[in-house]
């Protein structure tokens, strides 16, 4: 493990020894159903949608009446505010800079949903130091916005900022395509994310698929290797399917959700908003880095 997520998972261990003994049981349980969920979502490698699967799951929740925050993690090839139309004054880099704090940088897209926009093309800050990451998560820790989910769009990849992100969500999901390369890279993902950070849990989504049998193929052939080679579990929480119509949405800068909200893809991005919102939350953190976010999942669900 490196020594800057070590550093923060000490402090973390710390911190939370602390709050161990602080706080009882009962008062956990009272704020876990309102508590806010986080969701990483995250890929293997570049170029299998991602980003539209945050932005167009986001609008979803949102118009089923959830709060959404999107958190732009991929801090130097960000696309977030684009695919909105978006042109924010401010964004991650203003922040880690010092010139900015979180709350002056957060701006509105559709539907009420809230994003925090990194900074497209800035390479500064493309590798967080302890300090970095400290900085953000006390940085959310101080907003006071109650929010039903919060997304990290991370970077493609496996650089240390997707595998930090991931270990801190409470839920990861993977999106892949039945393309072999994308598959082999979710599996190298999984696989780093499994031996060296210990995450055991994934959820699988798989994008730009021809039709549903296309989608169980791939999963099944990502649980047949891991069932294998790994000690984890992969839940497929649906299929999203190949439509011309997202590249119309990507040019005119909209989510497909708003510009053809009756189309077969659109559907699936609503289903895929549903099973996440209906799946029972994490009963506890994860530990280590985690336990920053619990405390922004407790100022979340304080009403």
């Amino acid at each position: 493990m490196n020594n800057s997520l070590s550093a923060v998972q000490d402090q973390a261990n710390t911190l939370r020894t602390m709050g161990d003994a602080n706080n009882g049981s009962s008062a956990t349980d009272t704020r876990q159903e309102s508590a806010t969920r986080v969701y990483a979502i995250t890929s293997g490698k570049g170029g299998v949608g991602k980003t539209a699967v945050v932005a167009n799951t986001a609008v979803a929740m949102a118009k089923a009446g959830k709060k959404v925050l999107i958190l732009d993690a991929d801090l130097g090839l960000a696309n977030i505010d684009v695919v909105f139309g978006l042109a924010p004054r401010f964004n991650l880099n203003h922040f880690f800079a010092g010139s900015q704090d979180l709350s002056s940088i957060l701006v509105e897209g559709p539907h009420g949903i809230k994003i925090l926009p990194a900074g497209s093309g800035v390479q500064n800050f493309t590798r967080l130091d302890s300090n970095q990451k400290l900085k953000l998560l006390d940085g959310l820790d101080q907003m006071h916005n109650d929010f039903d989910f919060v997304l990290i769009d991370t970077e493609a990849g496996i650089s240390e900022n997707v595998t930090y992100f991931n270990t801190a969500a409470q839920e990861i999901l993977v999106v892949t395509t039945p393309d072999p390369t994308a598959i082999t890279d979710a599996y190298a993902l999984m696989k780093l994310l499994s031996t060296q950070y210990h995450e055991k849990r994934f959820n699988l989504v798989v994008n730009q698929v021809q039709n549903d049998s296309e989608a169980l193929d791939v999963y099944r052939k990502l649980t047949m290797v891991s069932n294998r080679y790994l000690d984890i579990s992969i839940d497929f929480l649906g299929s999203i399917p190949a439509e011309k119509q997202m590249t119309d949405a990507i040019r005119k800068q909209r989510v497909i959700v708003d510009l053809f909200p009756a189309s077969k893809i659109s559907t699936a991005f609503t289903n895929l908003a549903a099973t996440i919102c209906a799946e029972q939350p994490v009963s506890s953190p994860k530990g280590g880095v985690q336990f920053f976010w619990k405390r922004l999942l407790d100022i979340g669900g304080r009403g």
